[in-house]
């Protein structure tokens, strides 16, 4: 078993021990089971995680110290039980060498532990030479005080004051020299606490840096005890106080010491450190304030009156606030720069982007800079994605860096991700720069907007060059060219009339030609101009669609509904003999049947999109069946066409499904296309002020 393991256990069974015989001696004077509860709870609190760390990590001297301060608090204990038995004229057995040696200087054994602990720790080691100076003085400065102050002339400490020197007495330097050696331990004890501090200084280790924080931040409650001392002597006239100092700083330090030897990433310790010190420095000088105006009033109004607690009072209340935000900004500065620098560095965008001097984009930057680390990255999320996009665009990498997600009016708006930095300091400052990623968001996504609209223009720019082509060539190639020869079969026929009066009885084959071509280009011309605009649509988008999906060689089910009005169903439509195999089961409105308010740009957008789905499903699906659905409410027409088939549709500039994206988005609507093993389905919604 390592020494450092053993020697924690025995401390242990010796705290036990005094804290049992404590129990016994406060049973002999009649105190009460309180005051002994209390003191074998302060002294079991530093066992708890000397215990646990002795288990975790058996090699350090962290754990015998803390072991060591649950002893120093059951002697104390003990001492206090050995005094209200000497004070009632019962001293029990040894107190003729107790008195003197024990009960005179015992309080030092509250703090030799957390001081060695100081020096030592995180390793176990002493540093250097200085450190081990200062060792040896706080083990021998308690011992030597303890024996002047036993010799020194003159009454012991209340409530032993009677007792007689039974170790005898000195000579009359001993008692100053008792007082100038607790006075060098004081000094220890300052030197102590320093030495923390000057190690993290020195240490390049991230690790060791947090743990010693860890430590410092707990050792702010010596003078935190301090203070509660000098307090109590100013509000109370006593030193009752101390007590509630004396135990944080049981609880505290070994507390601090577990999670910094076990868990030292646990929280932003700099942060904590940080305003644990601004409010310790704002406590003491509220208490120079408040002991300067008791001091000064009192001088007038006299000690201890009303005046003078009221006006103590009211200067401290007034100074307060100010005093607290600017040794903040100090302590940040000192302590923690890095997060003071940060959030500087998000203020100074937020005003130079207000005013036009700075862009918003400038955020990843600005941020790496204040932080010292290169590595952040802010991610923006793009409207309709969850993969996060920088400012430039690209997607936003952050599986080897601590990411903490950036939200807004409870929106997930972007993600702030850093190597260097710690989870607590990026969920900061994820709240600070929540209205920058979120204006930054809104600037991608008005760009890409007019990136789209302007593609989409030119996309639809030329769509109608190439049908205004289509329509020449079908003009010049069908239409216009049977009128041709039609005018020049007329001509030709009249021509022969004027030439042979007799001739027309034998013209009747040339005008019945004549009668055929323009029939059939009448046919062509009316096949043109239902490309140009459905004429269905003259009856209504129902009836239009209808008209599209009476033909299909397939099962189709057309679903027409206005939300404002209760829906009924409807017979099936007739489909004429060869036709094709007839439709599903079909639903029509109650009521405004024809739809024939809605606007034109509206319908025609509606039934392309229609029209385009089914020739995809009937060309390319190979579906066994399709549903078409049409609905009007809330301002908008919605139409759907889903099929069963392989699937496989995309939206793709150029293609058939890519100019009906950009023909409802220039009617102000939306597609959408779903398509997999499943089936597809196309889905058009479009704004219908109707």
């Amino acid at each position: 078993m390592p020494w450092t393991r053993a020697s924690t256990l025995l401390l242990a069974a010796v705290t036990a021990a005094l804290a049992v015989v404590g129990a016994v001696l406060a049973a002999a004077a009649g105190t009460g089971p309180v005051e002994p509860l209390l003191w074998s709870g302060l002294a079991a609190v530093p066992l708890v995680p000397a215990l646990l760390l002795t288990a975790r990590r058996p090699h350090l001297t962290v754990a015998p110290l803390l072991a060591a301060a649950g002893a120093g608090a059951a002697l104390n204990g003990m001492a206090d039980r050995y005094l209200d038995l000497v004070a009632a004229g019962t001293p029990p057995p040894g107190a003729w060498w107790v008195v003197p040696l024990v009960l005179q200087f015992s309080w030092m054994l509250f703090f030799v532990p957390f001081a060695l602990l100081a020096l030592v720790f995180p390793d176990g080691r002493l540093p250097g030479r200085s450190s081990r100076v200062v060792a040896v003085g706080l083990l021998v400065t308690p011992v030597t005080a303890a024996l002047l102050g036993a010799v020194a002339p003159g009454a012991y400490r209340e409530p032993a004051a009677d007792h007689p020197h039974t170790l005898g007495t000195g000579p009359a330097w001993t008692g100053p020299a008792a007082v100038v050696t607790v006075a060098a331990f004081g000094v220890l004890l300052l030197a102590a606490a320093v030495a923390p501090v000057l190690r993290r200084r020195r240490s390049t280790d991230p690790v060791e840096r947090a743990r010693l924080r860890w430590l410092a931040l707990a050792g702010l409650g010596v003078p935190a005890t301090l203070l509660l001392c000098w307090a109590s002597y100013l509000l109370l006239g006593g030193p009752d106080l101390v007590v509630v100092g004396l135990a944080g700083m049981y609880v505290g330090i070994p507390a601090a010491t577990a999670v910094a030897v076990l868990r030292h990433g646990l929280y932003d310790v700099d942060r904590a450190y940080a305003a644990t010190l601004t409010w310790t420095a704002v406590a003491t000088g509220l208490l120079a304030v408040y002991s300067l105006v008791a001091f000064a009033v009192g001088a007038v109004a006299g000690q201890g009156s009303a005046p003078t607690a009221a006006a103590a009072t009211a200067v401290c209340a007034a100074a307060l606030a100010p005093m607290r935000s600017r040794l903040r900004r100090v302590v940040d500065a000192r302590i923690d720069p890095q997060r003071r620098a940060a959030h500087d560095a998000v203020a100074a965008l937020t005003r130079a982007s207000r005013d036009g001097s700075a862009r918003p984009e400038e955020l990843a930057g600005r941020l790496g800079a204040a932080v010292g680390d290169p590595t952040l990255v802010v991610g923006y999320r793009p409207p309709g994605g969850d993969t996060p996009v920088d400012a430039d665009g690209r997607p936003v990498e952050t599986a080897d860096r601590v990411a903490v997600p950036v939200v807004r009016d409870g929106r997930r708006v972007g993600v702030l991700a850093a190597a260097a930095c710690s989870r607590s300091l990026l969920r900061e400052l994820a709240e600070a720069v929540a209205l920058l990623v979120e204006v930054v968001c809104l600037r991608q996504e008005a760009h890409r907007a007019q990136t789209e609209a302007e593609a989409g223009r030119a996309r639809l720019l030329a769509v109608g060059d190439a049908e205004r082509r289509r329509l020449e060539r079908d003009l010049h190639d069908g239409a216009q060219q049977r009128l041709v020869s039609l005018g020049m079969t007329l001509r030709l026929a009249q021509r022969r009339i004027h030439a042979e009066p007799g001739a027309a009885a034998g013209l009747d084959d040339v005008l019945e030609a004549a009668v055929a071509e323009l029939g059939t280009a009448v046919a062509e011309l009316r096949r043109i101009a239902h490309g140009l605009r459905p004429s269905g649509l003259d009856d209504g988008l129902p009836a239009a669609l209808r008209g599209l999906t009476a033909h299909l060689p397939l099962p189709v089910r057309l679903e027409v509904v206005d939300e404002q009005a209760p829906a009924r169903p409807a017979a099936p439509v007739p489909v004429p003999a060869g036709a094709g195999p007839a439709p599903l089961p079909e639903r029509t409105p109650a009521t405004d049947p024809d739809w024939l308010d809605v606007p034109d740009r509206v319908a025609l957008a509606a039934y392309y999109v229609v029209g385009e789905a089914l020739t995809n499903t009937v060309r390319h699906a190979g579906a066994t069946r399709v549903e078409v659905h049409a609905a009007r409410g809330g301002g908008t027409v919605r139409v759907r066409v889903r099929d069963d088939g392989r699937g496989g549709a995309a939206v793709r500039p150029g293609h058939g499904l890519g100019g009906l994206a950009d023909r409802v988005a220039a009617a102000g609507g939306a597609l959408a296309v779903r398509s997999d093993g499943g089936g597809t389905e196309v889905t058009a919604e479009l704004p219908c002020a109707s």
